[in-house]
């Protein structure tokens, strides 16, 4: 076996149905005074509910949480937290409320503890990220690693069918590069495997039954799964041109994720055997990368990125941003075979090497 070295860092967790109750009293284990309730515009009707739920200990609640997590609205929200004297935030939504809570934490040190209602995974990692003048930066820092992560799936029975499946996806993702990472180890891609293997069963099952209990509580499972992974290892290719094209031309987060990551899996799949077979046994299908677009096809996501609203004249300054930083990839950066992986995922093509 390789050699590796492996140091956990996760937040605590919380996980079952019905758990959003124990609230007050995680907010209460922290020391903490007056949280402030994080959202999204679309959520602030369930974040008002959080705060009455938190009765004395709320501050309020800032609901303007959007993706990408600009940097004005980050500034905002801090200034918000200073001025309404919070000494904690809970973020509940997705991953652009945790985002948010990260931007808060990053500069203020306010402990966040997040409640997340979709599949992102971004609570259990110390990654954050700011868009400013167009451009997506992102980096680790202890301080925005939520101290605590309540999983109720009840919270998920209302996310629509399409955001469930795209967000599922987007998990996906975390899990399959961390199976190719450089600093990966048999930890985790034990629970990278169970984590791809819970949500690809998981997902068709809440597609045909959105009320299915069972199937939201193994999709957060393995949503929670693909977050660990994404905390503790590097990732590769396909989050770079993610990011790059989320940040750059501001597309829909989830939805880039599903239709790039069977082209970058693709792309590496030759210089990544034992990340392969992990994930063909995960999907029980022998070829991954075109099993996950089959996957999206079948459960009504994104397959083309011309379709949700990539301008095909931006997909050179894609990859020349992707080749502009290097970063640790199991295959070469190569413009050329970049631009190409590009045009297909554009075109919604069969993923190639």
């Amino acid at each position: 076996m390789t050699p590796f070295t492996f140091q956990a860092r996760l937040p605590r967790v919380v996980f079952g149905p019905g758990t959003l109750e124990q609230l007050p009293a995680e907010v209460e284990r922290l020391g903490a005074a007056k949280a402030l309730v994080l959202s999204t515009p679309d959520q602030q009707a369930q974040a008002q509910r959080v705060a009455d739920m938190l009765g004395a200990r709320s501050a309020g609640v800032f609901a303007r949480a959007v993706m990408h997590v600009p940097v004005e609205t980050a500034r905002e929200a801090r200034e918000q937290a200073r001025r309404l004297g919070a000494d904690c935030a809970v973020a509940i939504g997705g991953g652009s409320t945790t985002g948010l809570g990260k931007a808060i934490a990053l500069d203020s040190g306010l402990p966040i503890i997040a409640v997340p209602t979709t599949y992102a995974g971004s609570e259990m990692t110390p990654i954050y990220g700011l868009t400013e003048g167009g451009i997506k930066k992102t980096g680790r820092d202890a301080r925005v690693l939520p101290r605590t992560v309540i999983y109720d799936p009840r919270l998920t029975l209302t996310l629509p069918v399409g955001l469930s499946v795209s967000s599922g996806l987007n998990a996906i993702a975390h899990a399959a590069e961390g199976l190719y990472a450089h600093n990966g180890n048999p930890i985790l891609s034990l629970m990278a495997e169970d984590g791809i293997r819970a949500l690809a069963q998981a997902l068709p099952a809440l597609h045909r039954d959105p009320s299915d209990l069972a199937a939201r509580s193994d999709a957060l499972y393995g949503a929670w799964l693909c977050g660990v992974v994404l905390g503790n290892g590097a990732m590769g290719l396909h989050h770079k041109l993610c990011h790059t094209l989320g940040g750059s031309f501001n597309l829909p987060h989830a939805e880039v994720h599903t239709v790039v990551l069977p082209h970058a899996l693709a792309y590496n799949a030759p210089n990544a055997p034992q990340a392969m077979a992990a994930l063909s046994r995960a999907l029980d299908a022998p070829d991954a990368p075109l099993a996950l677009q089959q996957l999206a096809a079948r459960l009504g996501a994104p397959t083309a990125l011309k379709d949700i609203g990539m301008p095909a004249d931006g997909l050179d300054r894609v990859a020349d941003l992707a080749v502009s930083a290097p970063y640790p990839n199991p295959r070469p950066l190569e413009r050329a075979a970049l631009r190409a992986l590009l045009q297909r995922a554009w075109d919604g093509s069969a993923p190639t090497p």
